[in-house]
């Protein structure tokens, strides 16, 4: 995997989650980037992900469905109008093994909202004993769902982090 595809700059503002794991850097990017390391973790609280298609590569694409199962989440989607699997769609831009992951992900679930792509960056700064990492992502179209993505991704990379320590432990 080589860097040849092209981060699209976006004109909408930006959001950038940092955290620190007390893991090594390539249990970090497995998990960012495999089948299994993708469904052990994405997805905010009460929902899980199915991975159908994975083309880590600049061009490639990341087919999954994210599954609503808690019953609370159940809820929220039915009183959104959105049904609780929905199919999402994402296309790498960059691939930089152990360093950087861009992508742009189909916002195409949104009821009333003409679909969009949200660009993200996740930045990858290794050290002796740990690895920072920076999720940059767009806003979304305004600020409830802005608001609602970045408590989402806070959920997930707290997911994230229990899947690291549960990685470590079968290694």
């Amino acid at each position: 995997m080589s860097n040849q595809g092209e981060v699209v700059h976006s004109a909408r503002r930006r959001v950038t989650l940092e955290r620190t794991f007390k893991a090594p850097l390539e249990d970090v990017w497995e998990l960012w980037t495999t089948k299994d390391g993708i469904e052990s973790w994405w997805g905010p609280d009460g929902f899980r992900v199915e991975v159908h298609t994975l083309e880590l590569r600049p061009g490639g694409r990341l087919v999954y469905d994210m599954i609503a199962v808690g019953a609370e989440q159940i809820e929220f989607v039915k009183k959104a109008g959105m049904p609780p699997r929905h199919a999402a769609h994402v296309t790498f831009t960059e691939v930089t093994p152990m360093t950087r992951l861009a992508y742009l992900h189909a916002a195409d679930f949104i009821p009333g909202v003409d679909p969009y792509d949200v660009q993200y960056l996740v930045e990858l700064f290794p050290s002796p004993d740990s690895v920072k990492m920076l999720l940059t992502f767009d806003a979304m179209h305004d600020a409830h769902w802005t608001n609602m993505a970045t408590r989402g991704w806070e959920m997930e990379l707290r997911k994230l982090e229990r899947a690291l320590a549960a990685h470590a432990r079968f290694l």
